[in-house]
């Protein structure tokens, strides 16, 4: 795995000269995924989670029982514009980051979008007994993830590139993403 780890890195050397930013529900692996990918890639890894806390003084939880969902994704939306006018990182987001229009259209017009996609018993497994996760405290986590699928998975389809996160080692995924990344830029050569 190792070789072709190596091996992608050198084929995407030079060529990335956009953020990639990825998206996907909690629990999918975004920032576990973007700080391997991060590394590989010779990139900064940001997770704009830990950007907008930083930024607002608070946890995310805090933020969201102080001012709600709406002021949340406000400064959301502005964290992430800072972020994407910069230079070219890894970016992990957000589960509802990349539903909000005007995120999503700057994200396309300033980034290289990478939907992590995972099913909901991998998500369960991954978020369960985690705490700082505000929209997972309204009731049965289950329930609420499958509600969010349903809503999110058709937005998330327009990422430019869309990985299956599945429970396997996170270098998997990375191979998995770099592969993406490859056959995107090649078909951005020929268009």
């Amino acid at each position: 795995m190792a070789d072709e780890l190596a091996r992608l890195a050198a084929l995407l050397a030079g060529r990335i000269g956009r953020t990639v930013v990825l998206v996907g529900l909690m629990g999918a692996g975004k920032s576990c995924v973007g700080r391997r990918l991060a590394a590989r890639l010779g990139m900064d890894f940001l997770d704009s989670d830990a950007e907008f806390e930083a930024a607002a003084g608070c946890t995310i939880s805090d933020y969201f029982a102080r001012f709600g969902e709406a002021a949340f994704r406000d400064g959301e939306r502005k964290v992430i514009a800072r972020l994407l006018d910069g230079s070219p990182v890894v970016l992990a987001t957000g589960g509802g980051a990349f539903v909000d229009p005007a995120t999503r259209q700057r994200i396309k017009a300033a980034g290289t979008s990478v939907w992590i996609r995972a099913d909901l018993d991998l998500l369960l497994k991954r978020t369960v007994g985690r705490d700082h996760r505000p929209l997972l405290k309204q009731g049965d986590p289950r329930e609420i993830l499958g509600r969010l699928m349903d809503a999110r998975y058709p937005v998330y389809a327009d990422a430019d590139i869309i990985v299956d996160s599945t429970d396997e080692i996170p270098e998997a995924t990375v191979i998995r993403v770099m592969e993406g990344l490859i056959a995107y830029l090649d078909s951005e050569k020929t268009a």
